[in-house]
C-alpha cells in the first residue's frame, strides 16, 4: 500500500506501457513453484515434475504467440530476448539494419556491428522502401518492431518481412510492447525471431521469450548448458515461467478483445479531451491515428515542459510517464521524438493494462487541465 493509500487516497497508475502489475492468476500459479524444489533437467520425481511445468508453459505461450511449442525459447525478459536474437542473427554476417525508432536494447545491441539507421515519418512508422533500401549483400538482419513503445504506432512488419524473405535476410520483431493489446502470429508474421516480455502484458517480471523459427539453426548467446534444448544456458526460472504462461493462457481466450476494447474505448476519451482543448494547453496526439496500440497515447504538450507534468500528476495521485530525460535512468531524451522530429521534453505518455477501470481516466481527466493550467501561470 502506498503512503497515498494509507491516507486514503487511491492511486491511478497510467504506466502499463513501462510495466504492468501481475495478475493475479499468474501469482496464484507461481506460489506452489516459489517453494517447490526441482531442476528441470534432472530425472527424479521433482526435476520431471518441474519439466512438466515448463513444458506446458511452453504450449500455453506457444499457442499465444501463434508459434509451434518447439520455437519458443525461454529467457529473462525481453531485453535478453531482442539482444539474442542479435546475437544469433549476426553470425551470418555483421551489417544490420535498424530503424530509428526501436527499442534501446534493440539499438544498442546492433550498435556492435555495422548498422544502417531508417528514419521514420512524423508519426512514427517506417516506410517499407527505406528499410529495404538499406539491405545490402551482407546484411544479416533486419529488425522492425510491432508497435513502437513510446507513441504506439503500428508497423508494416507483414510487407518488411515478406520482402526480406526473398532476398533470404533474417528478421527480427519486436512484439514487447505489443504483445497482450493486440493480436500477435508468429507463423502469420512470417518472421524468422520475434520477441516478449512477460511483465508488459501483466506476467511476472524477470521472464520473456524468443521464438526462432523452426529449422533456423544459429548460435546461442548464453552457453554452459542444454537448457531450452541448447538455445538458452542456465536453470530455467520456473516460477516466472508458469506464471507467463498462466498468462498467455488467459489471453488465448476472450480476454485480449476484451481488454484492448476496454482501453481503446478508455483512450479515446482521452484523445478526445486534447483535441477539443479540454486539457488547458495546446496538445498533439502523437503517432498514427489509426494503425496503433489500443491501450496507449502520447501526447505533445504547447508551451508546457513534461517533466514537471509528470511530478504534478504524481502529486495527485497519478503515474505516467515521459520521454523526457529526467524520466528514466537515461541522460538523453528518448530517439523516438528524435526520430520524429518531435521535441521530447513536451510529451506526455499515458498507458492503460488488465487492471485499469474508468476511475483512472476520471482522475486523470479532472487532474492534468489543474496541473496544466498551473504550470502556464508558473510559466513552466
Amino acid at each position: 500500500m502506498t503512503k497515498s493509500e494509507e491516507g486514503g487516497g487511491r492511486r491511478h497508475y497510467l504506466d502499463h506501457a513501462s510495466t504492468s502489475p501481475c495478475r493475479p492468476q499468474a501469482i496464484e500459479a507461481m506460489l506452489p513453484w516459489l517453494s517447490a524444489p526441482g531442476d528441470p533437467a534432472r530425472a527424479h520425481l521433482e526435476g520431471q515434475a518441474a519439466r512438466v511445468a515448463v513444458e506446458l508453459a511452453r504450449q500455453q505461450v506457444a499457442a499465444f504467440l501463434g508459434a509451434r511449442p518447439r520455437e519458443v525459447v525461454f529467457t529473462s525478459g525481453g531485453t535478453e530476448a531482442a539482444v539474442t536474437a542479435t546475437w544469433m542473427a549476426t553470425e551470418r554476417g555483421d551489417h544490420v539494419v535498424v530503424p530509428a525508432i526501436e527499442h534501446s536494447c534493440v539499438r544498442e545491441a546492433s550498435a556492435r556491428h555495422r548498422v544502417s539507421l531508417v528514419g521514420v515519418d512524423r508519426q512514427g512508422r517506417v516506410d517499407p522502401d527505406d528499410v529495404m533500401a538499406a539491405v545490402e549483400p551482407s546484411t544479416s538482419l533486419v529488425h522492425l518492431q510491432l508497435a513502437n513503445h513510446e507513441v504506439g504506432t503500428l508497423q508494416p512488419v507483414t510487407e518488411v518481412v515478406a520482402r526480406c524473405r526473398e532476398r533470404s535476410v533474417l528478421t527480427h520483431v519486436d512484439a514487447c510492447a505489443a504483445a497482450g493489446h493486440v493480436p500477435v502470429d508468429f507463423r502469420a508474421l512470417g518472421a524468422d525471431l520475434l520477441s516478449v516480455s512477460a511483465h508488459k502484458l501483466g506476467g511476472p517480471p524477470g521472464v520473456g521469450a524468443l521464438c526462432v523459427r523452426r529449422g533456423l539453426r544459429l548460435r546461442s548467446l548464453l552457453v554452459g548448458g542444454d537448457q531450452e534444448r541448447a538455445r538458452r544456458a542456465g536453470h530455467e526460472n520456473v516460477p516466472a515461467i508458469v506464471g507467463l504462461g498462466t498468462v498467455a493462457e488467459h489471453l488465448c481466450g476472450p480476454a485480449l478483445a476484451e481488454e484492448a476494447g476496454d482501453a481503446r474505448r478508455r483512450i479515446q476519451r482521452v484523445v478526445a479531451a486534447a483535441s477539443d482543448g479540454q486539457l488547458g494547453v495546446g496538445t498533439e496526439v502523437l503517432g498514427h491515428p489509426e494503425a496503433r496500440l489500443p491501450h496507449l497515447v502520447c501526447l505533445s504538450l504547447a508551451g508546457v515542459e513534461a517533466e514537471p507534468v509528470v511530478l504534478g500528476l504524481d502529486q495527485a495521485g497519478l503515474a505516467v510517464h515521459s520521454g523526457s530525460s529526467c524520466s528514466s535512468e537515461a541522460l538523453v531524451p528518448s530517439p523516438v521524438f528524435e526520430a520524429m522530429g518531435i521535441d521530447a521534453s513536451r510529451t506526455l505518455r499515458l498507458s492503460l493494462g488488465w487492471s485499469s477501470a474508468d476511475a483512472d481516466v476520471d482522475a486523470l481527466l479532472g487532474a492534468l487541465p489543474v496541473v496544466l493550467t498551473r504550470l502556464m501561470a508558473l510559466g513552466a
